[in-house]
């Protein structure tokens, strides 16, 4: 199939783009490099530079795509909480022009690369695609306004569409892994600390009702959700837009996370203790049971010390090729 990668030069978008290239693709990747990086953009893949809402239609039209994987978003919750201008222009009306360029252009299938932050904070866990959707912020309130749009479209235009909801991505495949320049994400912002790129690690409360009093999260390995994004791809169907929740099932306190980056590095982690955060859940874990019955799909890396291994791989590897450059 020909495809397009909106945002294949981040995180999750490079991985998904390479993995399609390795299985025989087409892959065209567009990104504004905004927070993505050229060299993280496969080899394989025909790169173009711009914003979607100003390069999809020229792209699209007459291009014969078989199906756009739409990654491209602002994914920051803190900043969309300052700047929801910033985000609702650049996660809703970029996406709208999306797709109507594919409308126009009879593109017929659609991945979207949704949020477990559309839930909000969950009643209880783990998630299902059944609960309530209450977001608490403006990311995923854009995220949850996109749903909603696909939806609309799927039902009056025909599109084939899926939307992927998953919390914590981690880990890393290759040359491709997690390299932003705000980083937010718990496990390379604690391999960063062993690296000595951070003083310290924060703790935000040791005092939930959790076996050892910090939080608990799920991690999803990125290769695994690359092939939940291929799956959903070849099995969607004309006129039906799917919603999945994406996780490993099994939920890591920070503590253990923590744990597991120190084993895998064998590096000393400086941590400090701090207050709870307010809105911060004290446990999150998807149930992605929907996915496996209906796509078939089964999360393979779900070893904590095999994700940390890979993102520290990756972190290392990178580290090297930058003294390198320089």
């Amino acid at each position: 199939m020909k495809l397009l990668v909106t945002g294949g030069a981040g995180y999750v978008g490079s991985v998904c783009a390479a993995v399609l290239a390795e299985r025989g693709h087409e892959v065209v990747v567009v990104d504004n490099l905004s927070t993505g990086n050229l060299d993280a953009v496969p080899p394989a893949a025909t790169f173009v530079e711009g914003d979607i809402k100003d390069v999809a239609h020229s792209l699209l039209d007459g291009g014969g795509f078989d199906g756009v994987l739409h990654f491209a978003a602002q994914s920051l919750v803190g900043e969309s909480v300052v700047a929801p201008a910033k985000y609702w222009s650049g996660n809703v009306v970029t996406t709208l022009s999306l797709l109507d360029a594919m409308r126009e252009s009879g593109t017929p299938r659609l991945v979207f690369s949704s949020t477990a932050a559309t839930y909000g904070e969950p009643a209880q866990t783990p998630i299902t695609e059944s609960m309530p959707t209450a977001p608490t912020n403006p990311y995923g309130a854009t995220k949850l306004a996109i749903d909603h749009a696909i939806t609309s479209y799927a039902a009056a235009y025909g599109l084939a569409a899926t939307s992927l909801r998953y919390f914590n991505v981690a880990g890393a495949y290759r040359e491709f892994g997690e390299n932003r320049v705000v980083e937010t994400h718990l496990i390379p912002l604690v391999l960063q600390t062993a690296l000595g790129q951070r003083d310290k690690i924060s703790v935000f409360g040791t005092d939930w009702p959790t076996p050892d009093g910090t939080a608990v999260r799920d991690y999803i390995h990125v290769l695994d959700l690359a092939e939940a994004h291929i799956l959903a791809l070849e099995s969607s169907a004309a006129g039906a837009h799917r919603i999945y929740n994406l996780g490993s099932g099994t939920g890591f306190s920070v503590k253990e996370v923590i744990e597991a980056c120190t084993r895998v590095t064998q590096l000393p982690i400086h941590i400090e203790n701090a207050p709870r955060r307010a809105g911060d859940p004290v446990v999150l874990i998807a149930s992605s049971e929907r996915a496996v019955v209906d796509l078939g799909w089964t999360p393979k890396f779900t070893d904590l010390d095999v994700i940390v291994s890979d993102a520290w791989t990756f972190l290392k590897d990178l580290g090297d090729r930058s003294h390198a450059a320089s």
